[in-house]
């Protein structure tokens, strides 16, 4: 079976956007405002979180996209980081720090998607 081409597409945007955000985040305008602000930390923060789980959505995609629990797990790691990086590149970039309040609402989901992985491996 070939992958859902929709998520094959969502997937490599959000590494895309991982490598783009790290880049702006790493150098010229976008970085001396973020250290000016003292929020680089929030920047790499949501980086940190938002480049490994593009590349567990790209393999969710390629290797486990017929079963449903994986096609969830897939959704919940999307939203995860969606909110979680989101929400911290937001925070970072604006300032406005009731931004930090949802966070951990995306982290709540990526681990739902984790934890739909290991329940999906229980049995063949």
């Amino acid at each position: 079976m070939s992958p859902d081409p929709l998520r094959l597409r969502v997937s490599a945007l959000l590494g895309f956007l991982a490598i783009s955000l790290g880049a702006s985040g790493a150098h010229g305008p976008v970085h001396e405002k973020l250290k000016a602000a003292g929020e680089l930390e929030h920047w790499e923060t949501a980086l940190q979180y938002h480049l490994p789980h593009a590349v567990v959505l790209l393999l969710l995609t390629l290797f486990a996209s017929s079963k449903p629990t994986m096609v969830w797990a897939w959704r919940m790691i999307l939203l995860g980081v969606l909110i979680f990086s989101g929400s911290l590149y937001l925070l970072a970039y604006t300032g406005i720090k009731w931004l930090g309040a949802i966070t951990p609402l995306g982290g709540l989901s990526l681990m739902a998607g984790w934890t739909l992985i290991a329940l999906s491996a229980k049995g063949k």
